[in-house]
Formats: C-alpha cells, structure tokens, sequence
C-alpha cells in the first residue's frame, strides 16, 4: 500500500513542480543578419516582460529573440515598439547592455557598430504586464 501511494505522490509532485518553475524549454530560432539587409526595415515580434525582475524590468527567462551578426557590420539599429513601457536588454560578444526608453514615443533602441557574433535579446517590461512587440532591425541611418 505504501509503494501506491508513493507511486502516485512523485508524478504529482513532479507536475506541480513543472509547472510553478515556469521554465521554457523552448529555444528562440536565430535570425541571422547579412550584410546587406535582404529586408530594412527586418521586423520580429513576441511578447515583452517575463518573470526575472532585474534594473532591466521584468524579462523573460530565456532570450525573446537571438540574433546572429554573420559580419561585423558598421551600423546597425534595433527598436522596439510596445503598448507598454518596454526594456532591451542585449547579451553579447561586446558586453551586456540595458536599454531603457529614451523618447516621448517610449520606444528603446540601440544603434551603431555591431561586432560579429550571436546576441541573446530580452525584451523586457518595467510593470509586471506583458505586451506585443514588434523589434525592428535596420542598417538605415535615423
């Protein structure tokens, strides 16, 4: 009796633990930037904000967006439009950095020279919400 009862208590408590962790084991396809753009502006869209809270916001616990720079490239723009009040937070071969928004239109962005090398992007969310975003990728001077 006590060997069914254990039988039925582990994949219980494995659910339960499957779902309070809230861990993806989905990975980002990767979105590889040629030099020229085939496409300016590229646009890839998802869903800002997640359950890390850093001096980024809210961001998700994997990249919402990895991009690979097949070339270094002279310039390069990334923007992100949202409803809400969106962070970029970009993890690569030059660092981390953490773009708030700068402008009336409450749009993050970060632009100039690009090193070669895959970039990990987390568009996060300063409240607790989350919200559609569209990330524009550009080699076109504003």
């Amino acid at each position: 009796m006590k060997t069914l009862r254990l039988f039925t208590l582990i994949p219980a408590a494995l659910v339960m633990s499957l779902l309070l962790t809230q861990t993806s084991f989905a990975k980002p396809s990767i979105t590889k930037i040629k030099n020229p753009l085939q496409i300016d502006p590229m646009n890839l869209t998802g869903q800002s904000g997640g359950v890390i809270k850093t001096d980024c916001g809210h961001i998700p616990t994997i990249p919402s967006q990895v991009i690979e720079v097949t070339e270094s490239l002279p310039y390069l723009q990334l923007t992100v439009e949202s409803e809400g009040q969106a962070t970029l937070l970009i993890d690569g071969p030059g660092g981390r950095f953490c773009v708030l928004s700068d402008d009336a239109e409450n749009r993050p962005k970060l632009s100039g020279y690009w090193t070669k090398g895959k970039y990990s992007v987390y568009v996060g969310e300063l409240s607790r919400r989350n919200y559609n975003y569209t990330l524009s990728i550009s080699q076109q001077q504003k």
